[in-house]
């Protein structure tokens, strides 16, 4: 299926590795040029050659307000923009400080927002444009294990959609995605450092972790970050004309709801 997104530039934050990657791969395949984005320009360029063709760079920290505005300076005439930047991390409530809920807000929400105002206008101007946050099904179902990141995930939902109502009448669609358990970068090496701990293998834990921590789930493995990054593809194309505003689930069925 040709995607029709031959020639569009897209910006696809925290891009040198796992689902950020899929993203950027996934777009450059169907003929979009796409700025890939990590913290260093090791990483950077290590991605771009990579993906190869259609690849194009920006090393920063897009949770910065500065670099946010150094990459539209840069990059003016976004397309499609994704805003797939963000952290999490295991804690107990009781132990999460506010300077980690707002570090949390900073990184998962915040970085997209700017970006999102920042690349707008000039999709008004075209009157085409993408914008999509990758979100996650913990922004519908809070784990307890890490509700400050849960909830930043709800407020990308949140925003995305205020956005595109925003947006009505106009041929600039704004969606969230919101992934399953993937496995991404962060999670092998989390699901790796536990299996070493216990003395099991990557494929017990992972067992383990669908029976008891996301029972819910049809798949029971995780996601491959492959498997989110040709769906991001699709919802960033002109074929998904007609989606816009909804929260879309690639979740392996882990959130229990028939809507």
């Amino acid at each position: 299926m040709d995607l029709q997104l031959k020639d569009k530039l897209a910006v696809v934050t925290g891009s040198t590795a796992g689902i950020g990657y899929a993203i950027a791969e996934a777009l450059a395949r169907e003929g979009a040029r796409v700025v890939v984005n990590g913290r260093t320009q090791a990483a950077v360029s290590e991605a771009v050659a990579k993906i190869g063709e259609g690849a194009l760079g920006f090393a920063g920290d897009l949770s910065s307000a500065e670099q946010a505005a150094a990459l539209a300076r840069k990059y003016p005439s976004v397309d499609i923009l994704v805003n797939n930047l963000g952290i999490f991390e295991p804690k107990p409530f009781e132990e999460i400080p506010d300077e980690d809920w707002r570090r949390f807000f900073d990184v998962n929400v915040l970085s997209g927002v700017r970006l999102a105002r920042a690349f707008l206008p000039g999709m008004k101007r075209r009157d085409w444009g993408r914008i999509i946050f990758i979100s996650s099904e913990s922004g519908i179902q809070i784990p307890a294990e890490m509700i400050h990141y849960g909830v930043t995930k709800t407020a990308q939902i949140a925003v995305a959609r205020g956005l595109a109502e925003s947006l009505a009448s106009t041929r600039i669609t704004v969606n969230s995605v919101l992934p399953g358990p993937t496995k991404s970068r962060g999670v092998d090496d989390f699901v790796e450092s536990m299996a070493k701990a216990q003395n099991k293998t990557f494929t017990q834990i992972e067992k383990e972790f669908f029976e008891h921590v996301r029972p819910t789930s049809l798949l029971k493995r995780f996601i491959t970050p492959e498997e989110v990054g040709s769906f991001v593809a699709y919802v960033a194309s002109p074929l998904a004309s007609a989606v816009t505003g909804a929260a879309l689930r690639v979740d392996g069925g882990v959130v229990k709801s028939a809507f």
